[in-house]
């Protein structure tokens, strides 16, 4: 049958008075982060033979064709939101346990490789004396931040996000386990967001990928 692969969430609780400066220079970064974490799971589903997403337009980088008005929405009202999930059909993999596997990860991968680059940009760019730079250079610090924060919080085992999926295809035992717990997954994240558990569940495993984009682009020695 016909997959929908998890939504993105989006998770970003500021104070009101930091919410001017993320909407000048977060912005970009937030929709970099959403847009190529969706694009990454319908390319991979195109790879591995499923036309479903290019047929749902879904293999496009036009953040439209990627955002939830409603998600983005309650992600300005409330700190919270989603994205378009992305339509699938694992019938269509030679392999479907494999095929849901590869799809589920390529979004969090995406981010990663693109908080990556973003960091190794922000630290080997000859940067000029200039007036924008100061910009510029918060725009690629909130992509950064944007990007890790999507990574780790995608692979959380809790659906319907990511990592519910990988865990689901891995094994028997983890779908059964997972199958339970999609009818109350959403209710899960909200108590873990308004209750700001999420925060503490999620802040080491951001500082851990962090570290380790720090040395691979060799930020700290930059620095």
């Amino acid at each position: 049958m016909p997959a929908r692969r998890g939504s993105c969430l989006i998770l970003a609780g500021v104070s009101v008075s930091q919410f001017l400066q993320q909407l000048i220079v977060g912005i970009p970064g937030l929709l970099a982060a959403l847009v190529l974490h969706e694009y990454a799971h319908a390319q991979v589903s195109t790879w591995l033979g499923d036309p479903t997403p290019g047929l749902d337009g879904r293999l496009s980088l036009n953040p439209l064709v990627h955002i939830d008005w409603i998600g983005m929405l309650m992600l300005w009202v409330f700190h919270f939101g989603w994205a378009r999930p992305v339509q699938i059909d694992p019938r269509y993999y030679r392999n479907p346990r494999l095929g849901m596997v590869l799809v589920a990860v390529a979004g969090p991968l995406m981010n990663v490789l693109v908080g990556w680059v973003c960091l190794a940009f922000a630290t080997h760019f000859p940067w000029p004396q200039a007036a924008w730079v100061p910009a510029a250079q918060s725009v690629l610090q909130w992509a950064i931040l944007y990007n890790v924060f999507f990574a780790v919080f995608n692979i959380l085992p809790i659906p319907p996000l990511d990592g519910s999926r990988i865990l689901g295809a891995l094994s028997t035992e983890g779908a059964r386990l997972m199958a339970a717990i999609e009818p109350w997954g959403w209710v899960l994240l909200l108590v873990l967001v308004f209750t700001s558990l999420i925060a503490r569940i999620l802040s080491p495993l951001e500082a851990g990928l962090l570290h380790v984009l720090t040395v691979l682009t060799g930020a700290g020695r930059a620095a």
